[in-house]
């Protein structure tokens, strides 16, 4: 079995929703219809297609905070604004995550919503964690596993995986329920 990864390689800012819940879904479907076009710019061989499955996986993720959505940060003063928005304060992890059975088009998805809760950040922790961009080029601009941010997490309700991006319990199930389906 083998496990390839591809880029969908689509412009996730052109595409533009208000509720987080419709985002982060039309973005996965998004990325699935990309790679599924360049798998077939690549004349996937019968064997492939008349073979064992092969099942896709994509997904997105936004954090909401204060009722505003929160991507990956564009600069740093963005990245200021968010962290300064989760301290002291909570904000939703909202993903989804969306299989697709490329030998019957199938295709299985479900929002997971992990909550994390924050101690107060002091300013000269934000502007520390500000200059280290691999916690700061996330979805909410706060990897909140990274030693210098993780003591500022007061609580998370749900999973850790979840908040990290692919919720592996959602993600055994819906290709389970994507390999089971046999309509199209």
């Amino acid at each position: 079995m083998t496990t390839p990864f591809k880029s969908p390689d689509i412009d996730e800012k052109a595409i533009r929703l208000e509720k987080p819940d419709d985002l982060v879904m039309a973005l996965a479907h998004a990325k699935a219809e990309a790679i599924k076009r360049k798998l077939q710019d690549k004349c996937l061989s019968n064997k492939e297609v008349e073979g064992e499955p092969t099942l896709l996986i994509t997904s997105d993720q936004v954090m909401v905070n204060r009722g505003m959505i929160r991507e990956k940060p564009l600069n740093e003063q963005e990245a200021r604004e968010f962290i300064k928005g989760y301290s002291g304060n909570f904000a939703v992890a909202v993903g989804y995550v969306l299989v697709t059975n490329l030998k019957t088009g199938v295709q299985k998805g479900e929002w997971d919503k992990p909550e994390i809760h924050f101690h107060e950040i002091p300013d000269e922790v934000i502007e520390r964690v500000i200059k280290v961009r691999e916690i700061t080029n996330v979805a909410g601009g706060f990897r909140m596993e990274h030693p210098l941010a993780a003591p500022y997490v007061k609580e998370v309700v749900g999973a850790m995986d979840s908040v990290m991006g692919l919720p592996r319990e959602l993600t055994k199930r819906l290709l389970e329920e994507a390999l089971e389906d046999t309509s199209t």
